[in-house]
């Protein structure tokens, strides 16, 4: 008897394994790996000594607050812990092991989001609005220090604005409003791409507030957000430390 061949959308598929735990988590434990270790790196040079990529500061403020300055690793290992539980979860659940294949389709895919991010952010010249206005702090910036809040950018902000805040704010509307996931989807992505951009204007480091920049920001938000749902964390993180590095670098 003849058998019916496998949709593209089954659990073999790249499109749908690189969305998985298993790959998404993994693919973004690198991210976390070189940022903390350009952080740990650079904090014994003045210039840096204090620099950390804002989402992380808040992300790491609940934790510091409870255990002082241990906060921050025990942050960290409950970052790789619930990822280990989220990946061995989904190995068990899917049957399938480890295809390294895989993760290098990950890396092409977000190096070409990467650079078409840039391509259409270029073609509407508001990469030169955005270059032009960088705060003076900032300019001064080595690239090794540039290059730690280009990938702390991809992982944490990521991690704050879409998987933490778009979702907080879906589940919100949806218990307040009584919506179902499209409305509350598109109204968290909105606000919570409203929000990213506002984000960028905070501390020493922010950017000086122009409504050109601001709009630019709150699309970009939405953007990320659409890939995310789309591609899951793994390939938006990297997509977005990516395109910040292009841009800073």
């Amino acid at each position: 008897m003849a058998t019916r061949p496998l949709p593209l959308t089954t659990r073999s598929s790249y499109f749908h394994a690189s969305r998985a735990p298993r790959y998404s988590l993994l693919f973004a434990l690198p991210l976390l790996l070189a940022y903390e270790g350009l952080a740990a790196m650079l904090s014994g040079v003045r210039q840096a000594s204090q620099i950390r990529n804002g989402a992380d500061v808040i992300l790491k403020e609940a934790f510091i607050a409870v255990a002082g300055r241990n906060g921050p690793l025990i942050f960290i290992a409950a970052v790789i812990g619930i990822s280990i539980w989220f990946v061995s979860r989904d190995l068990r659940r899917s049957g399938q092991g480890i295809r390294p294949a895989i993760f290098g389709g990950m890396l092409a895919e977000s190096v070409i989001l990467a650079m078409l991010f840039g391509f259409v952010i270029g073609s509407f010249h508001v990469l030169a609005i955005v270059a032009a206005n960088a705060p003076e702090p900032l300019a001064r910036l080595g690239w090794m220090t540039r290059l730690m809040l280009s990938l702390g950018a991809g992982l944490y902000e990521e991690l704050l604005f879409r998987v933490l805040l778009v979702s907080a704010l879906a589940a919100g509307a949806h218990a307040v409003f009584g919506w179902g996931a499209r409305g509350s989807g598109v109204l968290a992505t909105l606000v919570g791409a409203l929000i990213f951009s506002s984000f960028h204007y905070i501390g020493p480091y922010g950017d000086p507030f122009q409504i050109q920049s601001f709009a630019f920001r709150a699309i970009s938000g939405v953007a990320f957000s659409a890939l995310y749902l789309i591609r899951g964390f793994g390939i938006t993180a990297w997509t977005h430390a990516l395109y910040d590095a292009f841009l800073l670098l």
